[in-house]
């Protein structure tokens, strides 16, 4: 896919076309390279990119970049906003590399790990979160299994997490989202590992709908609850999760399937994005900085993280 205007880069956002939270961001910020290179009103791409999509904090983070290095002068600078979008793009490969490692360093030798939607190198620009550590386990001979929930309804995890698995070879199975709890009771999990779109101040995670419940089911087994959040998903600016955004698409993506209409005529459906999972149920935050441990709004608090907002 190739995209020539800012109005499209926010279309491939909104569609979901393009998607993962540091992806979000990463194209955002291409897409004002590219309204800068048209000679677009700038400030009006950059309203429309960040209305795209409202929950990952990702995405007004890179375009608070962009718009920082536009300053006031005119004319804009356009090679120097590419270079800044550059930047942020090299950036994301440093940073998920380094969080990638801290992950691996949770896992023992066979280890089996649950994973919900799909964060991996596509969703990223460097080799990904959740999905980069699975990955990089499987690599370094650690894992003996990932379980992948299918994440209705946009069936991520079924199409692009078991495609990316498959092409590295590591041995993965999709599950419907409900299976859950019967694989965990059946001592089949030894880690759950998720990504987010946001981390409030408090610890709460807004990740694709599904991750609160299975970080219940996960609780409830004893099994630990790892969060993939890089530097720029993390917002301090939001005091909890009930601040936080909550996207909703629209209806026909759960009651068809690939255009066909699987629920009953004029059946109604509420199709929440996301949903918040509470810092409580989650046992750490895997980051470039480490691994993070409760208490989770002091530890937030002192993380160099650059301001959102």
């Amino acid at each position: 896919m190739q995209l020539h205007r800012w109005q499209e880069v926010a279309e491939a956002i909104s569609s979901m076309a393009v998607r993962g939270a540091p992806a979000i961001g990463i194209a955002a910020a291409w897409g004002v390279v590219l309204a800068a290179r048209s000679g677009d009103d700038l400030p009006t791409a950059i309203r429309g990119l960040r209305a795209s999509r409202p929950t990952a904090v990702n995405l007004g983070w890179a375009l608070n970049r962009m718009q920082a290095a536009m300053g006031s002068a005119a004319p804009v600078d356009v090679e120097a906003l590419a270079g800044v979008a550059a930047a942020l793009q090299r950036e994301d490969c440093v940073l998920t590399q380094r969080l990638v490692d801290h992950g691996v360093s949770l896992l023992h030798q066979g280890c089996r790990v649950l994973h919900h939607c799909h964060t991996g190198a596509i969703a990223t620009g460097g080799v990904g979160t959740a999905l980069g550590v699975i990955a990089a386990a499987h690599a370094r001979g650690l894992l003996r299994h990932a379980w992948l929930d299918e994440t209705r309804p946009r069936l991520q995890g079924a199409a692009l997490s078991a495609w990316e698995l498959g092409c590295l070879g590591v041995p993965c199975t999709v599950i419907v989202d409900g299976a859950s709890g019967l694989l965990m009771r059946r001592g089949e999990v030894d880690a759950v590992m998720v990504g987010c779109d946001r981390v409030a101040a408090n610890g709460d995670v807004a990740n694709k709908i599904g991750t609160y419940n299975l970080a219940l089911v996960a609780r409830a087994h004893g099994i630990p609850f790892y969060v993939c959040a890089p530097g720029s998903s993390m917002d301090r600016a939001t005091v909890d999760g009930d601040a936080i955004t909550i996207e909703e698409r629209d209806a026909e993506e759960i009651t068809h399937v690939r255009g066909m209409d699987v629920a009953a005529p004029g059946a109604k459906a509420w199709n929440p994005a996301f949903d918040i999972t509470p810092a409580h149920l989650v046992t750490g935050f895997i980051t470039e900085f480490g691994v993070l441990r409760p208490p989770y709004r002091e530890v937030l608090t002192a993380l160099p993280l650059p301001n959102q907002l």
